[in-house]
């Protein structure tokens, strides 16, 4: 997990229609529409000076009036042919509530502008193989441009449900399924056979989809998609092919395959964002059984009711603009010319 900043945002909640208050062993239930159209009737002097400055009936000015003195077990006005004076008990509650309702528009009106500012908390979820080797410097980053913001990263390879955990986003690398959660496409995970050229030598490379089957095969041990493998074939009129590999050996993580395909135990389905520089050293074949794994995809997903926040907008906004062109996909990059995109520079055209 990473800490790094501090926020700096203001800490009132949005406010309801209602005040709740206890006196004594008395409670009862305050709506702020009542309290405004009690505070304008004795500033204007009367219902039907309210009701023209709020927009409403005199009916509803005057009901929202009576059902704040049944609440309150108390006469708040006073009336006579000219206008209405507030009583002795009025004229307190007015004061009181005048205070009241200042403050608590002045709480909304901090909470709107604090939406509206990149400040505060943000956790985030992530795979620990991209979290570590790709989405922790991109943090870093996003954090020292951010410098009100208090960031949270966690790796967990596990599907966690974001609510349960307190999470506000989520990277996730899969082919999408329904879901309650809104998801942002950040890049592209293509994804690759491979083996070690000690393995090749020893048990030759398959030419087929079906040849896979015969061959030693490490996979995921945490999801479907990892245990059944999907190939597009080359041949695009050709439908999608499905095998359950041979497995002898299976781990919860993409580094932990890696190493054991970099040990010759045998082939494995693994993201281009893992070995794209082994694949480049010649420290793993990349094996072309007619036929290409089908393509995942890194999404950011977070709730749906979660976008208005600015500072969630602001870390998709920059992790899209810095994954646009991702090393991983383009011919010739290394890890060191990898670079990272300032916050909010125009991401590169494709």
């Amino acid at each position: 997990m990473q800490q790094m900043a501090i926020a700096d945002c203001n800490p009132y909640k949005a406010t309801s229609r209602h005040v709740h208050a206890v006196i004594g062993e008395q409670q009862m239930s305050l709506r702020t529409e009542e309290i405004e159209a009690y505070l304008r009737v004795v500033e204007l002097g009367g219902i039907s000076a309210a009701a023209r400055h709020m927009g409403l009936s005199k009916s509803v000015v005057s009901k929202r009036i009576s059902d704040l003195e049944r609440e309150l077990g108390a006469s708040l006005l006073q009336r006579s042919s000219r206008r209405m004076q507030p009583s002795e008990s009025g004229r307190y509650f007015y004061e009181q509530a005048r205070a009241a309702m200042s403050q608590l528009t002045q709480a909304a009106q901090s909470v709107s502008e604090a939406a509206q500012e990149v400040c505060g908390e943000l956790r985030i979820l992530a795979p620990m193989s991209f979290g570590t080797r790709w989405l922790s410097p991109l943090i870093a980053e996003f954090g020292r441009a951010n410098p009100r913001l208090r960031l949270s990263l966690e790796l967990d390879d596990r599907l966690v449900d974001l609510a349960y955990g307190g999470y506000d986003v989520a990277i996730r690398i899969t082919r999408l399924r329904d879901s309650d959660l809104i998801a942002r496409k950040l890049a592209p995970s293509r994804r690759v056979v491979c083996c070690s050229p000690d393995y090749a030598a020893r048990a030759g490379l398959p030419r087929t989809v079906e040849d896979i089957g015969h061959h030693a095969c490490l996979s995921y041990s945490n999801s479907l998609p990892g245990q059944i493998w999907t190939f597009q074939p080359d041949a695009h009129d050709e439908a999608p092919k499905t095998i359950t590999p041979r497995g002898i050996y299976t781990a919860n993580n993409g580094e932990v395959l890696r190493d054991a395909v970099l040990a010759g135990h045998g082939l494995a389905v693994l993201p281009r964002f893992i070995v794209w520089e082994d694949l480049r050293a010649g420290r793993l074949i990349e094996v072309q059984p007619g036929a290409t794994p089908v393509e995942d995809g890194i999404f950011a997903v977070y709730p749906r009711n979660a976008f208005g926040s600015a500072k969630l907008k602001a870390l998709v906004q920059f992790l899209q603009a810095s994954l646009s062109q991702p090393p991983w996909e383009v011919p010739g990059a290394s890890m060191e010319s990898a670079e990272v995109v300032p916050l909010y520079a125009e991401a590169p055209k494709r």
